[in-house]
C-alpha cells in the first residue's frame, strides 16, 4: 500500500498531504481509543467516523464531549455536536478539530465493516503479541543452555621459544661482532716537529 514518503521540503510535505489520494487521506483521521475501549477491543486507534462520541484533549476546547456530526475529508477537519462559536455578524457556527485532537469514547459500530476492521486487527496484534513472546522464550531457552553448559577449555598454545633461541644467540653474537669491528681505536698523536730558526 502506498504511504506518504518523508521529504525535506516543507512545501512538498504540504502538497502530499493535500493531494493525498482517500484511502491515504482515511489513515490521517485515525484518533486514539480510550483506555476501556483499547482493553475491550485491543486496538489502540481507530478512523473517527460521524456517530462516534469523543472528548476533546488539547486546545482551547480540552475537556468537551460529544457525539460527531460531520465529518469533512477534503480540510482533514471534525465536527463535535454542541462545539459552536459565535461569528461577528451573529450567526453561529461548528468549531472544526484536527482528528488528532481527540479520544473516542463511545464506538459507532453500526457499519458491519468496521466491526470486521476491528477484528481484524485485534487478531493482527495478538499474533504480533504471541510472536514477540516466542522470540523471548527462545532467546532465554537459549541463555539458560548456555549457562548449565560448562565452560569449554580451549588449548593453550606453545610457545616456539626453543625454534628462536639459537637464532637469537647468533643474532646476538654477529651484533658484538659488530661493534666490537665498529669501535673506534685511538687515535696516535701527530708528530710535531720543531721548526728550526733558519728554516722558514
Amino acid at each position: 500500500m502506498q504511504a506518504l514518503k518523508p521529504v525535506a521540503k516543507p512545501s512538498k510535505q504540504r502538497k502530499m498531504l493535500h493531494q493525498a489520494p482517500d484511502h491515504i487521506r482515511h489513515k490521517l483521521f485515525a484518533a486514539p481509543l480510550s483506555p476501556e475501549l483499547k482493553a475491550e477491543y485491543g486496538v489502540n486507534a481507530v478512523p473517527v467516523r460521524s456517530g462516534d462520541t469523543v472528548r476533546i484533549m488539547r486546545g482551547d476546547h480540552k475537556g468537551f464531549e460529544g457525539k460527531i456530526t460531520r465529518v469533512d475529508k477534503k480540510k482533514l477537519r471534525v465536527y463535535v455536536e454542541g462545539l459552536t462559536r459565535e461569528k461577528v455578524d451573529g450567526t453561529t457556527i461548528f468549531v472544526p478539530i484536527h482528528p488528532s485532537k481527540v479520544m473516542i469514547t463511545r464506538l459507532n459500530l453500526d457499519d458491519k465493516w468496521r466491526k470486521a476492521t476491528l477484528e481484524r486487527k485485534r487478531g493482527a496484534r495478538k499474533k504480533l503479541e504471541e510472536s514477540v513472546e516466542a522470540k523471548e522464550e527462545a532467546i532465554e531457552e537459549k541463555v539458560a543452555a548456555e549457562e548449565a553448559k560448562p565452560p569449554e577449555k580451549k588449548p593453550r598454545k606453545r610457545k616456539k621459544e626453543a625454534a628462536k633461541k639459537p637464532m637469537e644467540k647468533k643474532a646476538k653474537a654477529e651484533k658484538a661482532e659488530e661493534k666490537e669491528s665498529k669501535a673506534k681505536k685511538p687515535r696516535t698523536k701527530r708528530k710535531t716537529t720543531k721548526k728550526k730558526e733558519g728554516e722558514e
